[in-house]
């Protein structure tokens, strides 16, 4: 007989210990983003390791209300999905961004319980433009760079799986087409997050410079505003955001930004905060 679903929901930007403890204490916690796409992403993941199942018609933006079975009684904390590493200690299991956790000092390779596949998988992080600036020279000259095997490398390199390069073709960073002696001096300004994007872009920046064409990297820490920016032109692009995410932000939002490059994968991984093993969620069945 199916449990009763246990819903702990937490509409704060994070939570805390004392947050946590006025929610029910039956069942086993599990910290997950409370952004639409990336809370289904993670409901997901749990629905490929057995532990829920969601309505088949949920799709991209399903959240803990969507699950027609909950044999472990999971109970979710729903909280923006920056604020959840610092949560870790007070939940039994977190999933959470692979970027979120390189910012908190998590190695999501060695330290992560499970990971989503990442064969087939529809969340590579994209370089995004306003509708009709797609084909500009300046966008098409940053295209070339993030899609070069130099950048490619790095994120081999750097990361060691935890972001893994989207681009099936690496080329050399530069594009024939494009007329780069009428691009010096250009300025591209592109919002990221910090890591891995920001970090990303500075290798992209490298090669655009040798054509004389400065990349300016402009932070954010959220998850609107760099799509208010490049809306409004205060910026030529962004950078930190997959597919489906955007798209369910033009769909709220009346905006029109298209993908230009799907440049990395970030797997989502499901992290032990009390429990050390995935044997917590069955052993109290």
């Amino acid at each position: 007989m199916k449990k009763i679903l246990s819903l702990c929901l937490s509409l704060l930007f994070g939570a805390s210990a004392a947050a946590l403890s006025a929610c029910s204490e039956d069942g086993i916690s599990v910290a997950v983003p409370n952004d639409a796409t990336n809370e289904a992403r993670a409901l997901l993941l749990l629905e490929d390791l057995g532990y829920i199942a969601l309505d088949a018609d949920a799709g991209i933006t399903a959240t803990p209300r969507d699950i027609v079975d909950n044999p472990y009684g999971l109970r979710f904390v729903e909280m923006e999905a920056g604020q959840i590493p610092r949560a870790l200690q007070d939940v039994d299991y977190a999933v959470i961004n692979s970027n979120y956790a390189l910012d908190a000092g998590i190695d999501p390779v060695n330290d992560s319980l499970a990971v989503e596949s990442a064969e087939d998988n529809p969340y590579s992080n994209i370089l995004a433009v306003r509708a009709g600036n797609e084909n500009s020279p300046a966008i098409l000259a940053l295209v070339a760079a993030l899609s070069s095997q130099q950048v490619a490398d790095f994120i081999e390199t750097e990361y060691s799986g935890a972001v893994i390069s989207s681009v099936s073709a690496p080329g050399t960073g530069f594009d024939d087409s494009i007329d780069y002696a009428a691009l010096a001096g250009t300025t591209i300004r592109v919002a990221a997050t910090p890591t891995p994007h920001a970090e990303i872009l500075a290798v992209a920046a490298e090669i655009l410079e040798e054509r004389s064409i400065t990349l300016q990297i402009i932070e954010y820490t959220d998850y609107v505003q760099p799509n208010n920016a490049v809306n409004d032109g205060a910026v030529d692009a962004n950078y930190f955001q997959h597919l489906p995410y955007l798209e369910n932000f033009n769909a709220s939002n009346g905006t029109n930004i298209v993908s230009v490059l799907a440049v990395h994968l970030e797997p989502l991984g499901l992290y032990g905060g009390k429990q050390s093993s995935l044997d917590g969620i069955t052993a109290g069945k």
